[in-house]
């Protein structure tokens, strides 16, 4: 919309007094100048509207039309200000009524100086309106909308009030630095995390600074902070994020991470991350450690080997395998957390038998442990750890009263000698221990070329032995017991025999073993008793039939009524039956074993202790459980001429007397001999020189006679 006209008096007057010429000049002048002006008010950015002293309106833009809506009509020069609100408020743009608009605007009008305020119309626009007093009197009145400005400033008011709640509540410590360089925020979080007060860490900090008080406030310790100051530039410029785990001095970890910002400086984030690194420590270490000894596990232990194989220069270097002896039965006897125990025991031996800080034990389950011995110079090393370890597995492991007995059987590989790869060396390793296990308990055997050989034949022995039972392959032999004083045959003791169709006739010590490792001496232990009560069943009325039992057989759980069906079946009366059994058994205390053991004894069998004097604790078992009769072994008969060893066979005679136990000797092949044991007051004898172990025809001729066949060795 123009501008009102704007003109200074007449122009007709003017040309009376002034003539044509020079009043033409004035109008264009005139003219010209009103034109620039309504050309500059037009294109104002605001709204402009000028009143005269008695209020009413002399010009006004078309913005300041747009900003009200008003009908430009309506808005000629000459119309009352009070006029204009009016109509203002009769188009729905004012927000109050002319009269309250009035009231508004009337003392910034009359205070004749600038003034500034703002005004929300109906439709929730904001104005922002100036006025001018003007030295002739009036005013005129600048008009901005401000209503996406004042909208900004809002949103700004509000993102600067998210941006703090965020910083204020966020879980991590901030900072960030501007393009220069400096600190320009950081949260409350960053000083909690390291314990410290606003005033300790001012705005405008460089990055080297602050490391500076973190350092001498004792936060970090360690730290170089040239490089790393250096390193963060690098990254930065690089546009590159950079991560690092920070240890503080009170043991804390925290992860920082540094972002560079698209403008220009950089953001820092700080992160408690103590116990996330803890979990992560743990979950790492269980994944490389067996969770109840806390040894390395299997997988760690091969990343050890394979790292010390792939560094072969000047590498001197020993495997062990290692298997427990025994340890079933533990676990078998007093339960797993027994069992647990023992492990844990047994893994706390075998560490403080390696002198070397780089020696590794690990478990790879059960009771199988492994070694390497680094820098093993030669077989010597390796033979003295194994000693050591022997010796230490041997001893007794002491728990809530009790005293639980293992061994330990070792097979060692040496690299390079024995295999050149991890592979090769545990393979070794376990063939020298399948050598030790065959050749009895506590034993440790080097790796040998033609051991592979031995497991061959092991496992073709295992083959046959299976097979044997089904096949009618076992006999009993049986040899006689006499009672000294009588020289009365009082029963005998039946012995197994494997008559092998390509073996031959196999002996007990190379079978037996066997049998036990594999569990098939339950089923051929079953056989063996009803077999001897069958036969014992012909003989004269009276006579007793000693049968071997082992601890698996007794642990099976269905032993005492295997037992009681063999008498049954066979007619022989409990009391002339003889359950021979070893110290092992008696070891177990298990519910299952000293029930069975009691509730058979209770009917009447007899409890015999084989091979007395060999164990840990004989007295101890004596003690805990009543038998019926100790068997001395044939060891302490043999050596009998000595006097140690006369004075151990004296006591134990004497021994079985105050506990009114029949005790038996065996291995008796002389007769000097057997008048030591007669003058000692020992009840029974057996071995050779009473009656070799023959079939069961030939016993049964025996037992028959008046007098028992003597036969020497």
């Amino acid at each position: 919309m123009p501008v009102a006209d704007f003109k200074a008096g007449s122009p007709t007057l003017a040309r009376e007094a002034e003539g044509v010429g020079p009043i033409k000049q004035i109008e264009d002048e005139l003219r010209e100048q009103n034109e620039r002006f309504s050309a500059a008010v037009e294109n104002m950015s605001h709204g402009l509207c000028m009143f005269d002293a008695d209020e009413r309106m002399i010009i006004c833009n078309g913005n300041y039309i747009r900003i009200f809506c008003l009908d430009a009509k309506v808005m000629q020069p000459g119309i009352r200000f009070f006029d204009i609100l009016r109509h203002s408020v009769d188009i729905g743009v004012a927000s109050q009524s002319a009269e309250e608009l009035y009231a508004i605007r009337k003392p910034y009008i009359d205070q004749a100086k600038p003034s500034t305020y703002e005004e929300t119309l109906a439709d929730g626009r904001i104005i922002n309106i100036s006025h001018r007093p003007l030295a002739s009197g009036g005013w005129v009145s600048i008009y901005e909308d401000i209503t996406e400005k004042r909208h900004a400033e809002q949103n700004l008011t509000e993102q600067h009030r998210r941006f703090d709640a965020a910083l204020a509540n966020m879980s991590q410590g901030l900072l960030m630095y501007d393009a220069d360089g400096k600190l320009i925020v950081r949260n409350q979080r960053f000083l909690e995390l390291y314990g410290l007060d606003e005033a300790d860490f001012p705005f405008g900090l460089t990055h080297r600074e602050l490391l500076n008080l973190l350092v001498s406030k004792g936060v970090y310790a360690g730290i170089d902070i040239e490089d790393e100051v250096s390193k963060t530039d690098v990254c930065l410029r690089a546009g590159q994020t950079r991560a690092t785990h920070r240890h503080l001095a009170d043991g804390r970890t925290v992860m920082i991470s540094r972002r560079p910002m698209s403008g220009g400086g950089w953001v820092a984030t700080f992160d408690d991350v103590t116990e996330r690194r803890r979990v992560e420590e743990r979950m790492t270490h269980l994944a490389h450690h067996d969770t109840l000894t806390n040894l390395p596990n299997r997988s760690m232990f091969r990343e050890r080997l394979d790292q010390a194989l792939s560094d072969t220069k000047d590498t001197r270097l020993a495997v062990f395998s290692l298997d427990l002896d025994r340890f079933k039965a533990i676990n078998d006897t007093w339960g797993h957390p027994a069992g647990d125990w023992l492990l844990k025991c047994v893994a706390e031996r075998l560490q403080n038998c390696l002198h070397d800080e780089t020696d590794m034990v690990a478990r790879f389950g059960g009771d199988e442990f492994v070694i390497i011995q680094f820098d093993a110079k030669g077989q010597d090393d390796a033979e003295r750890l194994a000693r050591r370890i022997v010796e230490a597995i041997g001893k007794p492991f002491h728990d809530n009263s009790r005293d639980m007995h293992v061994g330990i059987s070792l097979g060692i590989a040496r690299f390079p000698e024995d295999g050149k790869d991890a592979e090769t060396l545990l393979k070794n390793a376990d063939m020298a221990l399948y050598r030790a296990k065959s050749e009895g308990h506590n034993l440790y055997r080097f790796f040998e070329p033609d051991m592979d050989a031995m497991v061959l034949a092991r496992r073709a022995l295992e083959a046959d032995l299976e097979a044997a039972l089904p096949h009618r392959e076992f006999e009993l032999d049986f040899q006689p017991i006499m009672n000294i004083a009588s020289g009365e045959v009082v029963g005998a003791e039946a012995l197994m025999r494997w008559h092998s169709p390509t073996r031959g006739l196999v002996q007990p010590d190379e079978f037996i073993r066997v049998a036990e490792e594999t569990g098939l001496v339950v089923p051929l232990g079953e056989w063996a008793l009803r077999k001897a009560c069958t036969t014992a069943a012909r003989w004269p009325s009276g006579l007793r039939i000693a049968v071997n039992v082992s601890a698996m057989q007794i642990r099976s759980g269905a032993f005492a009524r295997s037992v009681i069906s063999a008498l049954a079946h066979s007619g022989v009366a409990a009391d002339r039956l003889e359950l021979e059994i070893t110290e092992t058994v008696l070891m177990d205390e298990s519910d299952t074993v000293l029930k069975a053991l009691r509730q058979l004894r209770d009917l009447g069998v007899r409890i015999a202790l084989d091979d007395f004097g060999t164990g840990y604790s004989s007295l101890g078992y004596l003690r805990r459980f009543p038998v019926d009769k100790i068997k001395i072994d044939r060891s302490f008969i043999r050596d009998i001429d000595k006097r140690d060893t006369a004075a151990i066979v004296r006591t134990i005679i004497g021994l079985g007397a105050q506990l009114g136990i029949t005790v038996t000797a065996e291995g008796v092949e002389t007769d000097a001999q057997l008048d030591f044991l007669r003058q000692e007051g020992c009840v029974e004898a057996q071995g050779y020189l009473i009656g070799a172990p023959s079939n069961a025809a030939t016993m049964q001729r025996l037992l028959r006679s008046a007098t028992p066949r003597r036969q020497s060795k």
